[in-house]
């Protein structure tokens, strides 16, 4: 405030003509902070977790083993005309996993050699950028999973509709890298995850 009672206490000094551009220069700087917030706030997008899916995939001894994790939660800053603001920070329970059979599920929440839940509650996700890619986009930063930190590239696709829209995304990880598993054995190398997250402003 100090600022502006200067200029007024000056006003006398300065040229009608001088003092009005300074006015409108104020006033558009004003208006412009306005719809840079306006847009900042827009470009929220809030998860509906209880029909976001996250789905994974791995090869088991007796084919492909698929399971889901639930309750993702996830705050995402997108806007398709400004990548550099945007953000992905997403966490998600790892004591919801499901196979379908629970004394799979029983073992892999519970032993060491698999995800032991208590012991590591949540996989994260945290960006550090987020880039256009030829069919899409790609966010890239660090997963969190089992203790482990990791680079990560994530590539998703964002459809919108109206004040809603959808992120789809694919990626793999070696779940040696995460000390998920025992190295070689009857399970797969690679673990695909797949994710689809609707989301409304």
């Amino acid at each position: 405030m100090q600022v502006f009672t200067i200029s007024c206490r000056k006003k006398q000094n300065i040229p009608s003509a001088t003092y009005k551009i300074m006015t409108m220069k104020v006033r558009q700087f004003i208006v412009q902070s306005m719809l840079v917030a306006g847009l900042s706030i827009a470009s929220t997008w809030n998860v509906d977790s209880a029909n976001a899916k996250v789905a994974f995939t791995v090869k088991g001894p007796f084919g492909t083993v698929k399971g889901t994790f639930s309750g993702l939660k996830a705050t995402i800053q997108f806007d398709e005309k400004d990548l550099a603001a945007g953000s992905v920070k997403a966490s998600i329970d790892a004591g919801t996993v499901s196979t379908g059979i629970g004394m799979r599920n029983h073992h892999l929440k519970s032993e060491e050699e698999w995800l032991n839940t208590d012991k590591y509650p949540q996989i994260t996700f945290q960006s550090k950028k987020i880039e256009k890619t030829a069919n899409g986009y790609k966010a890239i930063g660090d997963l969190t999973l089992k203790g482990v930190t990791k680079p990560l590239e994530l590539p998703f696709t964002f459809t919108p509709n109206g004040g809603a829209g959808e992120f789809k995304g694919q990626f793999t990880i070696k779940r040696e890298d995460y000390n998920v598993g025992k190295a070689g054995g009857s399970v797969g190398d690679m673990i695909t995850i797949m994710l689809e997250v609707p989301v409304k402003k």
